[in-house]
């Protein structure tokens, strides 16, 4: 089993620590900027992320994708905004131009008032992880079907829907810890992605979702989201993250926003948030520092070390099936270089020498 890397675009140079000089949101020179270092450092993917009031992710990795050669692109795609068939149109497009980097990273929605501020503030969770299942099944029909085809569901009424441009492969990608999520994931993904959580959660959810996907005769591949923290020495690390963490809570105090009594819409931020109430650090590298102050919004949970022993940590993650790790750092550029040069070739060179022992074995 092979390990791939999906870094990160987003629109300019923030992050919870770094404040980009900016006049304007969409940092052109920042994207530019971080899809060539990310191509350069060995990225496989760049996630382009997605919200209710963020420029349109579509077009920014159609941009990226003009400028480099091999970078492929996850694109976060909010279901239910725009039709099914359009938006799997819009889809194959951007694959077939990009020479097929592309795949889409399907985010369903969990906190009610970001779907409002689009127009979907009369739906509730369950509703939409039904109607997400019945996009995605009319995207994939788009997207295969030779024929036209009709559809009639809850959600969408179709008549002769035919595509013209297909994709040649489009991975989705898909998220969501809910028992609903769970159970369109088994339908649906290709990739399941989930947060950077404590081996023993992460292995609990692998299973999950096996056994969904075991149902329909499929079997995907796993995605760890994690902000790694890395340095010369373990003791320069935890250092680091220790500042990192002192930076978030005068930010967020200075901003006006809680550092504790959160309380998460999403079931994995629940369960994530719990595990950080409950301590620092876990496993041997893990470390929950920001995700307890910020109510485990997102990607908010790092491995502390040195190259080697964050990459160590990965691997006992690969034991348990991640085979995608998606990483971000607190410097969003500088730390992309750093990890392109000092992280994912002692991760590749690990999972190497562990995949040969392993033949070596069974030979």
């Amino acid at each position: 089993m092979s390990v791939k890397f999906i870094g990160y675009i987003g629109f300019n140079n923030d992050s919870e620590t770094h404040s980009a000089v900016r006049s304007r949101i969409l940092d052109k020179a920042y994207v530019e900027a971080a899809a060539k270092a990310q191509e350069e450092g060995g990225f496989d993917r760049v996630l382009i992320p997605f919200g209710s009031n963020t420029p349109e992710s579509q077009i920014v990795a159609a941009h990226a994708a003009a400028i480099t050669s091999t970078l492929g692109f996850l694109v976060a795609h909010r279901p239910g905004f725009t039709q099914p068939t359009v938006a799997a149109r819009q889809l194959a497009t951007l694959d077939q131009l990009s020479g097929g980097r592309v795949a889409v990273h399907i985010i369903t929605g969990g906190a009610d008032e970001e779907m409002a501020r689009d127009g979907d503030g009369h739906t509730v969770k369950a509703e939409r992880y039904q109607r997400t299942d019945e996009y995605l099944t009319i995207l994939r029909q788009e997207w295969t079907q030779a024929q036209p085809f009709d559809h009639q569901g809850k959600f969408y009424d179709i008549r002769q829907a035919f595509s013209s441009i297909k994709p040649d492969n489009l991975p989705v990608f898909f998220g969501g810890s809910s028992d609903e999520a769970i159970e369109v994931a088994g339908r649906h993904a290709d990739v399941y992605a989930l947060w950077g959580e404590t081996l023993e959660g992460v292995a609990d959810t692998v299973r999950q979702v096996r056994r969904s996907a075991a149902r329909h005769g499929r079997d995907p591949g796993f995605s760890l989201s994690l902000r790694p923290v890395i340095a010369d020495t373990e003791e320069a690390a935890w250092k680091r993250a220790d500042e990192i963490e002192e930076q978030v809570r005068e930010n967020r105090i200075a901003a006006g926003l809680p550092v504790s009594g959160h309380r998460p819409a999403n079931a994995g931020s629940l369960r994530l948030l719990d595990t950080a109430l409950g301590g620092q650090r876990h496993d041997s590298r893990l470390w929950t520092g920001v995700a307890a102050l910020t109510g485990a919004q997102g990607n908010s949970t790092g491995l502390v070390g040195t190259p080697e022993q964050v990459a160590d940590a990965m691997l006992e993650y690969y034991e348990i099936g991640i085979d995608h790790f998606l990483i971000r750092g607190f410097d969003p550029l500088g730390d992309s270089i750093l990890y392109g040069s000092e992280l994912l070739p002692v991760v590749h060179r690990k999972v190497a020498e562990r995949d040969a022992a392993r033949l070596a074995l069974a030979g």
